[in-house]
């Protein structure tokens, strides 16, 4: 955001033009949300204090009730500018409680320290109100590379950023204090970005439809290998994933002992039997993609079928046990991935692959980019602020997560999709990234009651939304 303002600066757009447009933003979201009601802007000595002034001055001129209290004299010139502007009185910001709607221009993302003195004093009273606070880019005492506060910060229930979302607006806790975000658009141009927001934008125009001409064998291969006999539901639910996703063929491929269980589930998947790894391996010769993992089982029998299907040339996706498998020799299983490979851990399964790597890392985007880069392949890590990553260094954070996936299964299902869509020809960060936001786009159109059982058969839903938003 430095060099964006810089950019626009240096292009001939002043910085006081730029503060203006950010504090219009600000009061136009505040009015097309709230009431006009009595309002206290709480300005820092920064640019983010600066925008306050604006969004004070501008709800006064159409009738708001504002005032302004300043934790500081104004330390840049565009502040100063902007305070020089306000008419009002301005007091300063004690601990005291503060009545009436409150817009937090305090800190904004740059802030690196913890909260202190009056600042902490006034986070902590906010605290008990959020529904009654709107920050100005971020709570204050959120910083904006991390979402990570290093202590108390402000809980916000509307955050109005600029240009685009920063990591604290997408990554966990961060998320959650910004409340809703909304991102204005005040005349910054376009900046180059490996880090995006996981949404259909990203990802639709590379979508695999078919077209009149097609048939079921283009429309890509997909095997799932099952569990044995007890453990057979997680490769269905995957298969039944991967077929409603637009796979054309799906195969589940089962141990012999678990051939009947299968075949008294199954319809439109079919199954196949195998005994071996090396079975496995010429079952799955002419596959686009293979999901392994689900119910597998964590025992040499999985290793080795992993080891047989990366000798096929399918694309894997590997979740769950297939990753758990090799937790005492993670390099082994990098030795024989691809940038075609998935893998889609939770937390739990990434420590097991990575120890470590999440602990030190500053936020989940710098931990998934670096196992990306290690295991050579695409890793999307599982959480409510799911992060997907490839191994040239893109990534992209999911911001439609639905609580309603807490429920076992469900990160079968996700594998299915994602298998699915591979298996079309779809890129894997992409099929990843689209696998991921349409589990939850399904989930959302449930909602509560919701079990995994019910996912696949929630897809095609999404898939005309989207099908139509491509056509129009």
């Amino acid at each position: 955001m430095t060099a964006a303002d810089r950019a626009a600066i240096e292009a001939g757009t002043p910085g006081e033009v730029l503060m203006e447009r950010a504090g219009a933003a600000v009061a136009d979201a505040i009015c097309a949300r709230f009431r006009p009601q009595p309002t206290v802007v709480l300005c820092g000595p920064g640019n983010n204090g600066g925008d306050g002034y604006v969004v004070a001055r501008l709800l006064k001129a159409r009738g708001w009730p504002a005032e302004v209290r300043a934790l500081a004299d104004p330390a840049t010139d565009d502040a100063r500018a902007m305070a020089a502007r306000w008419e009002g009185p301005v007091r300063a910001l004690d601990g005291e409680a503060v009545q009436g709607l409150v817009v937090d221009a305090l800190f904004g993302a740059g802030l690196a320290r913890p909260l202190d003195g009056v600042a902490l004093a006034v986070a902590q009273r906010l605290a008990a109100r959020p529904d009654k606070v709107v920050a100005i880019d971020v709570p204050s005492g959120l910083p904006g590379d991390t979402g990570q506060p290093q202590g108390q910060a402000v809980q916000a229930a509307l955050t109005v950023t600029f240009h685009a979302r920063k990591p604290a607006h997408v990554l966990e806790p961060g998320r959650s204090l910004c409340g809703e975000v909304v991102v204005a658009d005040i005349g910054l141009g376009e900046t180059p970005s490996r880090l995006s927001e996981n949404g259909a934008e990203l990802w639709l125009h590379r979508f695999p439809w078919p077209t009149a001409a097609s048939h079921k064998h283009e429309r890509g291969r997909l095997i799932v290998v099952s569990g044995d006999a007890w453990s057979t539901g997680a490769a269905r639910l995957a298969s039944r994933a991967g077929l409603r996703i637009g796979a054309g063929l799906v195969t589940v491929l089962s141990p012999s002992e678990a051939l009947a269980s299968n075949a008294s589930h199954l319809e439109a998947v079919m199954l196949r039997p195998f005994d071996t790894d090396a079975e496995l391996e010429q079952a799955a010769a002419d596959v686009d993609a293979a999901v392994i993992g689900p119910a597998a089982g964590v025992d040499e029998g999985t290793l080795l079928n992993v080891l047989a299907l990366a000798r096929t040339g399918a694309a894997l996706v590997l979740d769950a046990d297939a990753i758990t498998v090799f937790r005492d020799d993670p390099e082994e299983l990098f030795s024989v991935l691809d940038r075609d490979d998935v893998l889609t851990p939770h937390p739990g399964e990434f420590e097991r692959l990575f120890p470590g790597l999440m602990k030190g890392s500053p936020e989940r985007v710098t931990a998934a980019r670096e196992a990306a880069r290690r295991a050579g392949a695409v890793v999307l890590l599982k959480g409510a602020d799911t992060v997907v990553a490839a191994p040239d260094g893109r990534a992209a954070v999911n911001v439609n997560g639905s609580p309603w996936l807490a429920t076992a299964g469900s990160g079968d299902v996700l594998a299915g999709f994602i298998g699915g869509l591979v298996a079309q020809g779809m890129e894997s960060f992409e099929a990843a990234c689209a696998g991921a936001w349409i589990h939850a786009e399904a989930a959302e159109l449930f909602g509560p009651g919701l079990i995994s059982e019910d996912l696949p058969g929630l897809a095609p839903a999404v898939l005309r939304r989207l099908y139509e938003e491509r056509l129009g």
